[in-house]
């Protein structure tokens, strides 16, 4: 029995080994050394310090007269502090991407600087011209004069990278220049609310204070993220450090570049995410894409036939997989060019196309909704536990809806009712049930029957409130 049983056990290793002999054969080797790789790059990598005047505050005025009066009081000669406004430095990294001189940072890293200062990796220091900058994104591009032509780092294909992969980071923390430092990637498409178009790289490599702007390599030295920011408790390295993709920061660049502002698409929608029930009511066979809660008027989305209610599930070609990523899609194409948009329209897919527009700086590419709570599509009266009614007069003074406003008016909710659960509140407004309209509370009782007897046991409610629409979606009772 214990020879059989070593046997086996022998097979077993045997197997394993073969296993693992197969999955070495696609695996990338560690390298040896990073060594000529970082003497090939650390001179496309730059330091930057920039100065900002700061003008002295009524608080600090009150303060000296403080520090005179004690001084008085001692007998002692009062010491003059000094009149002019005080200069504050700050210290980061960036990388030169042309021979001419023009240098990419984050935008955190040179704002609001009166002086920008670039060190070369051989000790010259060059003062950098601000050609533009981008605070949704936080990237900037500078530009320095140098008699000689400078080496430059190459972009690379942030996609094709792979969790796992080897990467080189490189920069100026603490103000230690040419600072090296490796790890892998360890995550894609992390948002840690930076901005409205957050899809990070996540690195294990060091990145600390000071390393802000510097270049994420791969291992063949091309550019696949520019490092923004960490998470740390201290303030310090933990192995948990976030770079701005390429594929999203070059389009930002080439447009500062160019123009010296970046010029985005824009779609002219509001969007929200598609939940769990929001996709039973809607009839969606998953939770992705973004539901769209209003179309602004006039915008490419309304002059190409997208209407309040559909599902943006794919856009130019590239599926949509939840209502975060389609501010970017939008945000990057190309300005005024014709693409197709596949939506979902009352059970069944739709292509359409639309004409982008130029997006303005006040407003998003594809905006979120205003977060308000969930509020849904009612069946019947009873099974959502809601008390409604046809706008009056009295009504539409009480709550004060405006003259053009239309739909069912929810004058009470039962708070052990599931739309109570979901957020919805006297005053607000149903224009539609399951996307079609209602102007009586007969109609919502109706819609919410015809769900139920379908074997739905979710409405969706376009609710309208304080001037904003939200999509939400209500489970039907029992009774």
């Amino acid at each position: 029995m214990a020879k059989a049983g070593q046997g086996v056990l022998a097979i077993l290793a045997t197997v394993c080994l073969m296993v693992a002999g197969m999955g070495q054969a696609h695996a990338k080797s560690a390298p040896e050394s990073f060594a000529d790789l970082a003497e090939k790059l650390l001179p496309t990598v730059v330091n930057i310090s920039t100065t900002q005047v700061v003008e002295r505050s009524g608080d600090t005025e009150e303060f000296e007269e403080l520090f005179k009066e004690f001084f008085e009081r001692r007998g002692q000669g009062v010491p003059q502090p000094p009149q002019s406004p005080r200069r504050a430095s700050s210290l980061g990294s960036g990388f030169i991407i042309d021979s001419t001189g023009y240098i990419v940072t984050n935008n955190h890293v040179i704002a609001g600087a009166d002086e920008i200062s670039v060190r070369l990796y051989n000790d010259e220091v060059l003062t950098a011209k601000l050609i533009g900058s981008d605070d949704k994104t936080d990237l900037a591009l500078l530009k320095v004069e140098s008699e000689e032509p400078l080496p430059a780092a190459k972009w690379g294909d942030s996609g094709a990278v792979r969790v796992g992969d080897w990467v080189v980071a490189i920069g100026n923390p603490f103000g230690l220049g040419g600072t090296v430092t490796a790890g892998i990637l360890s995550a894609r498409q992390r948002d840690i609310n930076a901005g409205p178009y957050d899809d990070f790289l996540q690195t294990d490599a060091s990145i600390n204070r000071g390393n802000s702007g510097g270049p994420m390599f791969d291992v063949s030295g091309e550019v696949i993220g520019i490092n923004t920011a960490i998470f740390s408790p201290s303030g310090g390295s933990i192995g948990i450090g976030f770079a701005i993709p390429s594929a999203l920061a070059r389009p930002v660049i080439d447009s500062l570049r160019q123009f010296g502002e970046v010029r985005r698409g824009w779609l002219g929608v509001r969007i929200q995410t598609v939940t769990e029930e929001l996709a039973e009511g809607l009839r969606l066979p998953d939770e992705s894409g973004a539901l769209v809660a209003s179309v602004t008027e006039g915008g490419p989305a309304d002059k190409g036939g997208i209407e309040q209610g559909d599902v943006i599930l794919e856009f130019d070609g590239r599926k949509v997989p939840d209502m975060r990523r389609l501010p970017r899609m939008v945000a990057e194409t190309k300005i005024g060019r014709k693409v197709d948009v596949v939506i979902w329209r009352k059970g069944a897919r739709k292509t359409v196309k639309i004409d982008l527009g130029q997006l303005d700086d006040t407003v998003l590419a594809a905006a979120p909704a205003t977060e308000q709570p969930a509020v849904s599509p009612d069946g019947a009266v009873r099974e959502l536990g809601l008390s409604l009614s046809a706008i009056t007069p009295k009504l539409r003074e009480e709550f004060g809806l405006d003259e053009t406003a239309s739909g069912v008016v929810v004058t009470e909710v039962d708070e052990r009712g599931s739309a109570s659960e979901k957020g919805l509140r006297a005053g607000d407004l149903i224009v539609e049930v399951d996307q079609e309209e209602v102007t009586s509370p007969e109609q919502v009782a109706e819609r919410v029957a015809a769900a139920k007897s379908a074997g739905y046991r979710v409405v969706t409610l376009l609710i309208y409130r304080e001037g904003d629409f939200q999509w939400v979606a209500v489970r039907l009772g029992e009774g």
